[in-house]
């Protein structure tokens, strides 16, 4: 055989492969900002859902959203991810701050702790029930001081969706695979073509 069909064939079956095991990686980065290094947040999407951070979450003010089926602008079924500098004292600080916001809104509402358990960073997070008959899961994360960011995943549901255990399961996957990455500073040189 030749070389090109040798290539051709190497191509096909490496191309097969990806698509078999399917590189579910997600990552969004952000450039480096005064005090703050440039950073990046990975982590596994689930199995057939699309993430995007340059569309659709760019148009809605966000840094990340992973949704199944066609995007329809909708936040139910969304989860989403915001990163910020950190402005508040610590990660509990985060946590009551978003809390009394929601009830301050929703007088009759429930909040709840939901549980995760990301190994590379601390995250804390609550489960709302609100009287519009949706349910709010909120995690906030600190990958550090030195980091200068915070970040938080959400997702909205209908109160008693079918399917509340697993899209639960898997948001908690999501946050729990979460994962910061400082970015390298940039190269001197490199600042100095800019100007």
């Amino acid at each position: 055989m030749k070389r090109w069909c040798w290539a051709l064939l190497w191509l096909l079956l490496m191309s097969t492969a990806q698509a078999a095991t399917g590189d579910r990686t997600a990552a969004v980065s952000g450039p480096a900002d005064r005090d703050i290094p440039g950073w990046t947040i990975r982590t596994v999407a689930p199995d057939g859902w699309t993430q995007d951070c340059c569309l659709y979450a760019k148009a809605i003010g966000v840094n990340q959203v992973f949704y199944k089926g066609e995007w329809t602008g909708e936040p139910e079924r969304v989860m989403v991810l915001n990163v910020w500098p950190s402005k508040l004292s610590s990660l509990e600080a985060e946590l009551q701050d978003d809390r009394h916001h929601y009830l301050e809104r929703d007088k009759a509402g429930k909040a709840s702790d939901f549980a995760v358990d990301n190994k590379t960073m601390a995250c804390r997070g609550v489960l709302y029930e609100g009287t519009d008959h949706k349910d709010d899961v909120v995690v906030f994360c600190d990958p550090g001081l030195a980091t200068g960011i915070r970040l938080s995943w959400s997702m909205t549901l209908a109160h008693g969706d079918a399917q509340e255990h697993d899209l639960l399961a898997s948001f908690r996957r999501v946050v729990e695979q979460s994962q910061y990455v400082m970015q390298p500073p940039a190269k001197a040189g490199a600042a100095k073509t800019q100007h």
